[in-house]
């Protein structure tokens, strides 16, 4: 693989890792292979130092990297005496995913509510479009809360986050051990 020629063995297996992902978060193989680049790189990378790393054209970079500044996860910088362009991925990993959710959240989750919220509005016509319109309700409360839920856990200190996912095992081994004791299957408790 001509990346390797370019990278040390550990960065091309991520750089080679994360196109491979791209296509499966809704990017293209070229978007995440540059993503990985900008996020291990020790200092901030013009397109012509990405392009030549990662031996893709120019055109294909500046693309690549509109597309990055659009999902807020690189950053343009400056640097004296230098003309290009320079990109930088947030060094704090909590930052990326509080950036990388909130896009994923504005591109993905609100439309949907959206359309669900307006087809709650509507007057069923049918037991069919009422069955259905149940189960969009269902939907709609589901990602509601969900999305509410998020939006604490956003005001949380990164340290906090991480205490609180750290717990999400914890309480379900518990759950798990109250289930075996009183005889309830896991589904009972999703109920409650």
């Amino acid at each position: 693989m001509a990346l390797q020629q370019h990278l040390p063995p550990l960065s091309s297996q991520f750089v080679a890792h994360f196109g491979e992902m791209g296509s499966r978060w809704g990017i293209n193989r070229t978007v995440g292979q540059i993503y990985a680049l900008i996020f291990i790189s020790q200092r901030a990378l013009n397109a012509d130092e990405i392009a030549e790393s990662l031996e893709f054209s120019r055109s294909n970079v500046s693309m690549g990297l509109k597309e990055l500044q659009s999902w807020r996860l690189v950053r343009l910088r400056h640097l004296p005496g230098d003309r290009r362009e320079y990109f930088e991925a947030p060094a704090d990993v909590w930052e990326i995913f509080r950036v990388l959710a909130e896009e994923r959240r504005r591109r993905e989750i609100e439309p949907t509510l959206s359309m669900l919220r307006m087809a709650l509005l509507e007057e069923p016509t049918s037991e069919a479009e009422r069955h259905a319109q149940a189960r969009m309700r269902q939907m709609h409360e589901l990602i509601d809360r969900l999305m509410t839920w998020f939006d604490d856990v956003q005001k949380l200190a990164p340290e906090t986050a991480m205490q609180l996912m750290g717990m999400g095992a914890t309480v379900t081994k518990v759950l798990e051990l109250k289930d075996r004791m009183t005889g309830k299957s896991p589904a009972s408790n999703k109920k409650a």
